[in-house]
C-alpha cells in the first residue's frame, strides 16, 4: 500500500459514511435524531482529517506497516461509526 492508495481509501469510506448519513436524513426529515447523526457525520470529518494528518506525516522508514496500520484503523473506526449510526437510526425510527 502507498501514500496514494491510501489516501484514496480513507476518501472513499468516510466519504461513503458521510453519504449514508445524509441519505438517510434526506429521506426521514422528521427523524428525531438528526442531531445525533450530525454528531456522527462531525465525528467522521475528525476521524478523516486524523487519518489524513497521520498518513501525511508518516515515516520514510517501514511506510508499509505504517500504511497497514492506517489502513486498519480506518477500518475498525468507520465500523464503530456505522455501529452508531445503526443505534441512531434504530432509535429514531421507533421514536
Amino acid at each position: 500500500m502507498n501514500l496514494r492508495d491510501i489516501k484514496k481509501d480513507i476518501q472513499y469510506v468516510i466519504g461513503a459514511f458521510i453519504d449514508d448519513c445524509t441519505l438517510f436524513l434526506n429521506m426521514n426529515p422528521d427523524n428525531k435524531n438528526a442531531d445525533e447523526i450530525t454528531g456522527l457525520i462531525d465525528k467522521a470529518v475528525d476521524l478523516y482529517n486524523d487519518l489524513r494528518d497521520k498518513v501525511v506525516s508518516a515515516p520514510k522508514e517501514d511506510g508499509k506497516a505504517y500504511f497497514k496500520a492506517v489502513s486498519q484503523e480506518l477500518l475498525t473506526k468507520t465500523d464503530g461509526l456505522y455501529e452508531e449510526l445503526a443505534a441512531a437510526v434504530k432509535k429514531g425510527l421507533a421514536a
